[in-house]
């Protein structure tokens, strides 16, 4: 019998390897992006792309991942998964022209979707006892809230040693051990019967809908706000959008079922997500590029600075969130983590041009690190509380998913803000440092409404709980 404990909890570990994998990924980039940029000819605004091609394709197919694990058995799925992410990784890291780069990315966020939308349902197969679950999905939430901190040192030491491309390949070894090892302990599970029908064209649809947004957003500066080419993707991305939410009407197994948005909390947990993820994925990306282009950071310093932030977002995942919770039900620490954000990134809207870590920066980046640590597991448990307990994978998938087109889609616009702003005061005759700092205060500045909106949807429209009914929602969700 222990032997097939410890096969499980062996197995537990691979797939929170492979979950690693695809976390790591989500934040190594934003330290080496300064360097791609330089290495690659990006511009301030189509450097977005790096980030946005993942997270909009991550975003797309998080819904139908989960839903092609239920159906065709989510060992499956996983292994499929790994290969697509791992092969896309060796093409990010083989890449040399702006647009390889982009579209192995963009692959890249496919793979990771998968992988991450049947990993959780792997651990519950594997844990079917309470307490053993409980201990499973608290290690899975660890590696998936603590693997970030990994990610930014990772991305420092591998861009200053070696170079950006590395940050990829080093997915390659760990991809491949990965697959070896699934294949020899995971259980082959089969997957549902009854109907197989799968909804890609809503995935398609409403990726696409949202990639023409933000090729918008992201080309504005360039061919100007009223121009036909930008109002033309616009309008075709609010045509893909209607498309997207006819499909969903229609179809038997919708991807997202529309009646979920009539609940008050999870439509509001939704809105309140894009809003966090937008301020947050910006000021990462931004903060970045501050570091190195205006205080001259090298890589490993830059994700040495993001460090505090990540230490405490790891924390915040691994009880004191849960802890709140279950304190002050679910939206006082919600709206508090949505306050800090906003506190945060207004530190950060008047960074000067000489800025001092410790003065500067430091300070902004604990209020940021606390905001989103306390805030992300009161969204995913509010959009939960609303549904049966049936449809609670689905409701957090729907968060999750809002989470990064959110933030996708908040990073274009302050990206573009950004660029738009330092341009606008180099024609004022700003040096060129200033006119840099100029447009990341601007964009910090929004950021900062952006958590404002948030935490006041949040604090108006999520419903309070019964005292009582928390205990039953607090068992411990993974992002």
């Amino acid at each position: 019998m222990s032997h097939g404990i410890d096969r499980r909890w062996l197995a537990l570990l691979i797939v929170c390897l492979g979950t690693l994998m695809i976390v790591l990924d989500a934040t190594i980039v934003n330290v080496a992006l300064p360097s791609i940029r330089e290495d690659l000819g990006f511009s301030q605004t189509s450097l977005a792309w790096v980030v946005n091609a993942y997270l909009l394709t991550f975003g797309g197919f998080l819904l139908l991942g989960g839903r092609l694990g239920d159906l065709f058995g989510h060992r499956r799925l996983f292994l499929i998964g790994i290969v697509a992410f791992t092969l896309a990784s060796l093409a990010c890291g083989l890449a040399n022209s702006q647009g390889f780069l982009i579209a192995a990315r963009a692959v890249q966020g496919v793979g990771g979707a998968v992988v991450s939308a049947v990993a959780l349902s792997i651990v519950m197969t594997l844990f079917t006892e309470t307490g053993e679950r409980a201990k499973a999905m608290g290690v899975y939430g660890f590696v998936a809230s603590g693997g970030g901190t990994v990610g930014v040192l990772a991305g420092g030491v591998l861009t200053d040693t070696l170079s950006w491309h590395w940050i990829f390949l080093v997915n390659v070894p760990i991809g491949v051990a990965v697959y070896a090892l699934c294949a020899a302990l995971l259980p082959a599970g089969e997957g549902a019967a009854g109907s197989r029908r799968v909804d890609v064209a809503g995935a398609v649809t409403v990726t696409a809908s949202l990639m023409l947004a933000v090729y918008a957003i992201v080309n504005g500066n360039q061919y100007g706000w009223t121009s036909g080419r930008t109002l033309g993707f616009l309008a075709g991305g609010v045509a893909l959008l209607a498309v997207f939410l006819a499909i969903e009407a229609r179809v038997s197994a919708p991807l997202v079922p529309l009646g979920l948005f009539r609940l008050r909390n999870v439509s509001s947990a939704n809105a309140a997500a894009v809003l966090l993820a937008g301020s947050m994925f910006a000021w990462f990306f931004l903060s970045a590029q501050y570091l190195q282009f205006v205080l001259g950071y090298s890589p490993l310093e830059v994700g040495l600075g993001f460090l505090p932030a990540s230490l405490i977002m790891g924390a915040f995942s691994l009880g004191l969130s849960a802890k709140l919770v279950m304190r002050f039900g679910i939206r006082p620490p919600l709206v508090a983590g949505m306050l800090f954000m906003a506190a945060g990134l207004l530190l950060f809207a008047r960074v000067p041009v000489d800025g001092n870590f410790i003065v500067d920066v430091l300070p902004g980046t604990v209020l940021l690190g606390i905001g989103a640590g306390m805030g992300f597991n009161p969204l995913l448990l509010a959009a939960m509380s609303d549904v049966e307990p049936s449809e609670s994978g689905l409701a957090s998938g729907v968060v999750n998913t809002a989470f990064m087109m959110g933030g996708a889609l908040g990073l274009a616009v302050l990206a573009s803000l950004a660029a738009s702003r330092t341009d606008h005061l180099l024609s004022t005759g700003d040096g060129r440092l200033a006119a840099l700092t100029g447009g990341y205060h601007a964009s910090f500045l929004v950021g900062a409404l952006f958590a404002l909106a948030g935490a006041a949807l949040g604090g108006s429209l999520i419903r309070v709980e019964r005292p009582g009914e928390m205990h039953a929602e607090s068992e411990p969700a993974a992002p």
